[in-house]
């Protein structure tokens, strides 16, 4: 394939997609698909399984060998080895996303901190890994960053345990700056991301002088986010700074309009996805109209999206591997698009969460009720892993 032409990228080639998956995990993927398309058993699967874990029933092994082991990397980093070293087969590089949830402890937080940390150390060692992430909430309570939000006033152990978020986040970026591998800040629910954002403003001043160390996440299915996009890149243009930018469309909708509505405020939610849409592809032509001073990664299974970003790369003769554009999917995702897109030189990254099998359900519920949300997604999945189990029973058959 001609790296240079866009007109040859296919999302349709099953080959390339699945090179690095084997009949088992063809058929393995077909099946869990075909379970996340049931949407009654997406809804009681979460309840059912929480309460077989706390009474300690034996279905871990059985949640490992099945949703885990197709949207996760492994229980810690190096069980997601073998996942890095096949993305690394296919041109695909890896997110380590250590996904721990929920947590109001002190002692997890310095822990989610250091694990984080040793994120970054294992990225320093190889390119396999070029981009690293995490949330703001995995090292700090979430009522502290909603209290900040709110501009109430903290009391003084209040005052104490904030600075120490601080602290983690700054001991993070800094690992981050020493050993030049970026890392992502990702996205929250609207009532903690205003204290999100200045975090992650203050540390690419800090940080990204020279190079994209910090990024932050700019959810455009948010009314407001491309406008806070523009903003902070002017911010950084006067201040001399690189804006780093993950652009996704978001993944709190119901809760965000739900609690909206309860509360009686606007929604900050787009009216309609044809205007999350419009904003989404309006962020890639912007920031790739200020490739200099915006580096970006396009987190995004939409195949418009990902064909309007290739186009505008050619459009503007901005190189393919470049530095400062990254596509990006989830594992277990739209291989198609992860994969065709790294045969064709672009510069491609899989989120690989890893983490405590039980720490990590609430990540996987979260995937498999936001896929059933997406119409035809599962549908999507399903027709090309049809496809490329056809494909290759008759070359088998042709032998």
């Amino acid at each position: 394939m001609n790296p240079n032409n866009t007109d040859q990228l296919s999302f349709e080639n099953t080959e390339i997609a699945f090179r690095h998956s084997t009949n088992s995990d063809l058929k393995r993927a077909y099946w869990l698909f075909r379970v996340i398309n049931v949407n009654f058993l997406v809804k009681i699967g979460p309840p059912i399984t929480n309460f077989a874990v706390k009474i300690h029933l034996p279905i871990k092994g059985l949640i490992k060998a099945t949703i885990f082991r197709h949207f996760c990397g492994g229980e810690t980093i190096r069980e997601c080895e073998k996942t890095i070293q096949s993305l690394n087969a296919g041109r695909v590089g890896t997110i380590l996303d250590y996904s721990i949830e929920g947590e109001d402890d002190e002692q997890v937080f310095d822990h989610t901190c250091e694990e984080i940390i040793r994120t970054i150390r294992r990225a320093a060692k190889e390119p396999a890994i070029p981009i690293t992430v995490f949330k703001v909430t995995g090292v700090g309570r979430f009522a502290l960053l909603e209290k900040l939000d709110g501009k109430a006033p903290l009391t003084g152990a209040e005052q104490q345990e904030w600075q120490k978020v601080q602290d983690r986040v700054l001991a993070i970026c800094e690992k981050a700056h020493a050993t030049g591998i970026p890392v992502m800040i990702d996205a929250e629910e609207t009532w903690i991301q205003d204290t999100i954002d200045q975090l992650a403003l203050d540390m690419m001043r800090r940080f990204n002088k020279q190079k994209a160390i910090v990024y932050n996440t700019y959810q455009l299915y948010r009314w407001d986010k491309l406008q806070s996009l523009k903003n902070d890149h002017q911010a950084a243009a006067k201040e001399d700074f690189i804006l780093g930018a993950k652009l996704v469309r978001g993944a709190y909708m119901e809760k965000e309009r739900k609690r909206a509505l309860e509360m009686g405020y606007p929604s900050p939610i787009q009216p309609d996805k044809q205007s999350a849409d419009r904003d989404y592809d309006a962020a890639l032509d912007y920031c790739t109209d200020h490739i200099d001073q915006i580096a970006f990664v396009a987190g995004t299974h939409n195949e418009d999206s990902c064909r309007l970003l290739a186009d505008l790369l050619d459009k503007k003769n901005i190189d393919h591997q470049n530095p400062h554009v990254y596509f990006s999917q989830l594992l277990g995702m739209s291989d198609n698009l992860s994969f065709n897109l790294a045969d064709a030189r672009y510069n491609v990254a899989k989120y690989v969460p890893y983490g405590p099998i039980k720490a990590v359900l609430p990540y996987l519920f979260r995937r498999a009720q936001e896929n059933t949300a997406i119409a035809g997604q599962m549908s999507r999945e399903l027709s090309l892993i049809v496809k490329e189990m056809k494909r290759r029973s008759k070359v088998k058959g042709e032998r």
